[in-house]
């Protein structure tokens, strides 16, 4: 291809979307790998990099890098790659963290303090502006990194949620309470929950769920284990 109006080559033309319709989650949750190595990248002082490079990285083919890109349009350069900056600043605009989004966590017990006090979040545009509990005597402790961050009633989720503007909502709570908690925040306008606890939640399509089992990890991470080991003592 050419160049644009600055002068510079133009993406190629091998980076055009080849597909119409709903992007495949993995392709989305791949997205979100290139980014971060993308940003690390950018820590390094690397302002360009390939689709072999960056395939190679994440244990992926450069054709599979091209083929999530091309699902979004046009990137790379002829003899030139990706420029780092520029393919950082279009997925975080793709995945919407060029904004920031406001979260509400439900559930004040070790987990939920864990992901209080984790200071990434706020780097990827994530901010966790009230702790939300039903025990009694967790109420008005201080939590997380943020100064003056309390934890607070139950009976206050709605006045956090109009003040706050709060999109996004992140349940650390059992899992016979988690249900019942998703059917009061979906009324409060809440668009998206992360859901830690052990069960699956019931919520309207207007609403999109992500849900993290930590012990269906490593139950994977155990099959993988084992299914090496056997292959193992087969001579495989």
């Amino acid at each position: 291809m050419g160049t644009d109006q600055t002068g510079k080559p133009s993406p190629s033309d091998e980076t055009r979307p080849a597909k119409e319709g709903p992007v495949p989650s993995p392709a989305i949750r791949r997205l979100c790998l290139y980014l971060r190595e993308l940003e690390g990248f950018l820590v390094q002082d690397r302002h360009t990099v390939s689709s072999k490079q960056l395939g190679q990285m994440l244990g992926l083919t450069d054709a599979q890098v091209r083929k999530d890109l091309a699902y979004f349009g046009q990137f790379g350069y002829p003899g030139v790659g990706y420029r780092v900056e520029e393919l950082i600043a279009r997925i975080r605009s793709i995945l919407g963290t060029d904004r920031t989004w406001n979260a509400v966590l439900l559930g004040a017990g070790n987990l939920g303090r864990a992901l209080l006090s984790y200071r990434g979040f706020f780097k990827k545009g994530f901010r966790i502006v009230a702790a939300i509990d039903c025990d009694a005597h967790r109420i008005g402790e201080q939590v997380g990194m943020t100064p003056g961050l309390r934890v607070l009633p139950l009976e206050r989720l709605a006045e956090v949620i109009a003040q706050y503007d709060v999109q996004i909502a992140i349940l650390c709570v059992p899992a016979d309470a988690a249900q019942s908690l998703a059917d009061r925040l979906v009324p409060l306008g809440i668009m998206g929950i992360l859901n830690f606890a052990p069960v699956a939640i019931n919520v309207p399509e207007t609403v999109s769920v992500t849900s993290v089992d930590l012990a269906v990890h490593f139950e994977q991470l155990a099959f993988r284990i084992s299914a090496r080991q056997v292959a193992q003592e087969h001579g495989g």
